[in-house]
């Protein structure tokens, strides 16, 4: 959904995913309903997409909540993903009460995803996955644990970053192999992106199919359907399992005050 209009109405969003996202709200009036995007919303041409947003949900008879950018370690998910969560709810139960889900103290890391542990009661079944090029797989095995394209010899920097090397800025996600010890950087679409580079601690490869869903904390017995293609990019577009379970349970108490207020007005009634 980009900006679309100088009114912020219902009518200016058509044509856009966010309309569909609205027309259902308004054709079902939802007690309450929730939205998920990648952090970057907030900021969206300067603030005003997430804005047109909220004027949408509000002339469609609902409050909206202060958006909140969830980070899915502290929420039993070994990734450093984040995830911005717009909640709104309809005007006439907007006293009703509904708390985003408190953080774990407890951080789990990418051993937790991938092998027996408190996540998972087997180490990650094998499943296909894609390989590297010969060359690049030779340059990859160069850097170490938790390492990435400024621990390669200087020349192999030079070879493998091109102009790049000589570009300002970190790009710690260049040449990057993942550590045991910490949790996963965020998951993309593709598993060997070269801006985005997410190698096995130990194996100079990416992960596997099954590998990113556990990173994702999807149980190993859900299956995916496609190409391998596909089903790499329908895990790194999912809401992790463990993050989306939490919402899911700040909803159910939210729904659990409405049925109790309910029942009081029958009673008093």
């Amino acid at each position: 959904f980009s900006y679309a209009g100088k009114k912020l109405g219902f009518n200016d969003i058509r044509g856009t995913l966010f309309y569909e996202y609205a027309r259902a709200v308004k054709e079902i009036q939802p007690a309450i309903c929730v939205g998920e995007n990648v952090r970057g919303l907030l900021n969206h041409e300067g603030g005003r997409t997430i804005q047109a947003m909220k004027d949408v949900l509000a002339e469609l008879g609902y409050t909206v909540l202060e958006p909140q950018v969830l980070k899915a370690m502290f929420y039993r998910v070994p990734q450093k993903r984040e995830r911005l969560i717009i909640v709104a709810i309809r005007n006439d139960l907007a006293h009703l009460p509904f708390s985003f889900p408190e953080p774990y103290s407890k951080i789990y890391a990418l051993k937790d995803a991938l092998k027996k542990g408190e996540l998972f009661d087997v180490d990650v079944p094998c499943s296909p996955g894609q390989r590297y090029p010969e060359r690049k797989a030779q340059i990859m095995d160069y850097v170490p644990q938790g390492g990435y394209w400024r621990d390669l010899p200087i020349a192999l920097q030079k070879e493998y970053m091109m102009k790049s090397f000589y570009l300002g800025g970190g790009k710690t996600g260049m040449a990057r192999r993942m550590s045991w010890e910490e949790p996963c950087l965020t998951l993309t679409c593709a598993p060997a992106q070269k801006q985005t580079e997410r190698c096995h601690p130990e194996e100079t490869r990416p992960f596997t199919v099954r590998e990113y869903a556990r990173i994702q904390t999807f149980p190993d017995d859900w299956e995916f359907a496609g190409t391998m293609t596909q089903q790499y990019k329908q895990i790194g577009n999912a809401v992790p399992v463990n993050l989306g379970y939490e919402i899911g349970c700040s909803l159910v108490g939210f729904m659990n005050a409405l049925q109790e207020s309910n029942a009081g007005f029958s009673e008093a009634a």
